[in-house]
């Protein structure tokens, strides 16, 4: 091989080496890491919380006495209602699906004061016990729509109050002051955050009394004292605030 061609052969070698070599320090291309999944929400847990509205009266006051006629007026208006709730919720898929869950609540009812009542011109005055506060022992049943949730419930209801301020002129016995029923309805809850949620709820209350008691007409008041025909349902719309754990 002549001098020429070897050191041709020499310089390419060289050249050649050369460009391994800066090809070797030259970083080396990774991927970018994948970008974290938000997490999926989920109603599962438990939650505590607080809620105000208004309960409506939607039951008739109308009342015919077996004895003495027809007792007109004494109608009670609604009033406002407010108190707190706990439950628990489970959901079957996160993100969105079927969720279920239980709830118990209790709440101070203000109803208006009665209209005056009547039988024939003369005053009739009711011997019931007042409802001052109820509450309710409920199941619900519904479907997420991510942070939206649509239910319907339903379950046990109970309440109570205190005398009526005619009680001691009625010479005949009173029932308890305690009444149990059921309640239906549903409702809207929409999560803004984590933690925190918002609902709107309709619920109709039923809270039986049994029989009317007998009329007592006292001849020195003069006056009538009886219970009339018990109104035991009402309606309640409400706003909550919800704290999930």
């Amino acid at each position: 091989m002549t001098k020429p061609s070897r050191a041709v052969l020499l310089g390419a070698a060289a050249g050649f080496i050369a460009i391994k070599a800066q090809a070797a320090d030259l970083p080396r291309r990774v991927p970018p890491p994948p970008l974290p999944s938000l997490p999926v929400f989920t109603w599962t847990g438990f939650y505590a919380g607080l809620n105000a509205g208004y309960a409506f009266r939607t039951g008739n006051d109308s009342y015919t006495d077996p004895t003495y006629g027809a007792v007109t007026g004494g109608r009670r208006s609604g009033g406002f209602s407010g108190g707190g709730q706990i439950g628990y919720n489970y959901q079957f898929t996160p993100g969105s699906g079927l969720v279920v869950g239980v709830e118990s609540d209790i709440q101070g009812l203000a109803n208006a004061k009665a209209d005056a009542a009547y039988l024939g011109t003369t005053p009739y005055y009711s011997v019931r016990s007042n409802l001052d506060y109820f509450g309710t022992v409920r199941g619900r049943v519904g479907y997420a729509f991510d942070r939206v949730f649509v239910y319907g419930t339903g379950g046990f209801a109970y309440g109570g109050g205190s005398r009526s301020a005619y009680a001691s002129a009625y010479p005949y016995t009173l029932s308890d002051t305690t009444r149990t029923g059921y309640a239906l309805g549903g409702g809207i809850e929409y999560a803004f955050t984590e933690k925190l949620s918002a609902k709107v709820e309709a619920l109709y209350l039923h809270l039986g009394r049994g029989a009317a008691a007998a009329t007592y007409y006292s001849a020195g008041t003069p006056a009538y004292y009886g219970t009339g025909r018990e109104d035991a349902g009402f309606a309640v719309v409400r706003a909550g605030l919800n704290y999930r754990f």
